[in-house]
């Protein structure tokens, strides 16, 4: 029997979530019926043709509108009162604990009853939200009143800066099944869930689709070119590399490092290029399709990512499928990854000298040498992050869950199951 799951993320399509699109898509090649939804629409930066299909597929909550919230929340306070007062003390109570506050919370309660609506209509059999942000906190609202049962990916870092605030354990423990990206994200629910819990937490990879996969492998150019794939923000370390740049530059090395990506960060990046005299050796793209991220890949000897948190960068992946050995740092899932002297380097975050030892040796290694890593860190990427294999992975936790709670709805008695069988045991509730 095919499964009906709904997507639900903050934000989708979105330039920097192609890795989420790949996987919808390759969980369709399955046979399994995803619809997708997002919480708000940022449509009008999307520049790739695909995630532009995308958002045709999708439903944006907050584009009912303010009364259509309101509407939502009266109808499912009134249809289901026991269920809806249940919902509204646990938005409460994780809301008080919470960052964003109780207001916040409630507006929540009131996009899960908007789903609520959707989702019963679309006979959705599972929801999986991927973040364990504001997406999981709605599913699992809606939960909460009736709705179907949800699962959830944890990617990193901003889930495990806020475990309390976010009430993650809470999150986990109401969860059919949570999913980390990383052994490294698993190791951190272990820390805060408790041990009964664990069973329930597996890790998927994210993955590369046949677009990098099948592509046949091209030589590596003579040009010293560099090329960084991030969101301008600061856990990126975009200034921390400009700082490496200028070193190099004094030393008299050649390079050209660019910098795809755009972000709040930006207008600072801008203005520490003039101040350090860089603008012969840094180039600022901006956001780029998926295809011209291949090609800017391509052109360089080497991705470099200095980051200061992560969970596992799935540029460092589309790099590696595409032979091109990556500078990264000791952090997060990127070991389980990167492995030093074989497929890159690895420094540590903060380092400005060891940052500066990898890119120049980067530069300095023969090309032959660096085609090797390239090689090896292709192979890595097949084997462990192919994403027709890790959907099919999660397609199987899908699957396993919806069985279990069907074993579970054979297993309990109804109430009237209880009252006319006085072989069936009622425990009576206080």
């Amino acid at each position: 029997m095919s499964l009906t799951i709904a997507y639900l993320i903050n934000q989708y399509p979105k330039v920097s979530h192609s890795f989420i699109r790949r996987e919808i898509t390759s969980l369709e090649k399955y046979g399994i019926k995803i619809q997708r939804f997002a919480i708000r629409s940022c449509g009008t930066e999307l520049v790739d043709e695909a995630d532009i299909l995308e958002l045709e597929k999708t439903q944006v909550v907050l584009g009912i509108g303010k009364i259509g919230l309101v509407v939502s929340l009266i109808r499912t306070a009134i249809a289901r009162p026991i269920r809806f007062l249940q919902a509204l003390w646990l938005a409460l109570r994780v809301g008080w604990r919470s960052e964003r506050g109780i207001l916040y919370h409630l507006i929540y309660l009131a996009e899960a009853c908007v789903l609520l609506g959707w989702w019963r209509k679309a006979s959705i059999d599972h929801v999986h939200a991927h973040f364990g942000t504001n997406s999981t906190t709605v599913a699992m609202l809606c939960s909460a009143m009736g709705g179907p049962p949800y699962s959830f990916t944890i990617h990193g870092p901003e889930e495990f800066d806020s475990v309390q605030s976010l009430s993650l354990v809470e999150k986990v423990k109401r969860a059919a099944f949570v999913v980390t990206v990383s052994s490294f994200g698993k190791s951190q629910l272990y820390r805060w869930c408790d041990r009964s819990e664990w069973s329930k937490i597996h890790v998927v990879h994210c993955g590369v689709d046949d677009g990098f996969l099948d592509l046949t492998p091209t030589s590596i150019p003579s040009e010293p070119r560099f090329v960084c794939v991030a969101r301008m923000s600061q856990a990126k370390g975009h200034l921390l590399l400009l700082d490496a740049a200028v070193q190099l530059a004094r030393e008299g090395l050649q390079f050209k490092l660019v910098f795809i990506g755009d972000g709040l960060l930006r207008n600072e990046i801008e203005n520490a290029i003039a101040q350090l005299g860089l603008q012969n050796y840094v180039e600022l793209i901006g956001w780029a399709s998926n295809g011209e991220v291949r090609q800017h890949i391509l052109a360089s000897r080497a991705m470099v990512l200095p980051s200061f948190a992560e969970g596992l960068p799935v540029v460092l992946m589309e790099a590696l499928a595409l032979s091109r050995p990556v500078i990264s740092t000791y952090i997060a899932g990127i070991p389980e990854l990167v492995e030093p002297g074989v497929c890159g380097w690895l420094v540590p975050p903060g380092s400005i000298e060891a940052l500066v030892t990898a890119m120049r040796e980067a530069l300095q290694l023969p090309i032959e040498q660096l085609e090797h890593m390239g090689t090896k860190g292709r192979s890595r990427v097949i084997q462990k992050h192919n994403i027709t294999i890790e959907a099919g992975n999660l397609a199987a936790l899908f699957q396993s869950s919806n069985e279990n709670l069907k074993t579970q709805e054979i297993d309990t008695p109804s109430t009237v199951d209880c009252l006319n069988n006085p072989n069936v045991e009622v425990k009576m509730l206080n």
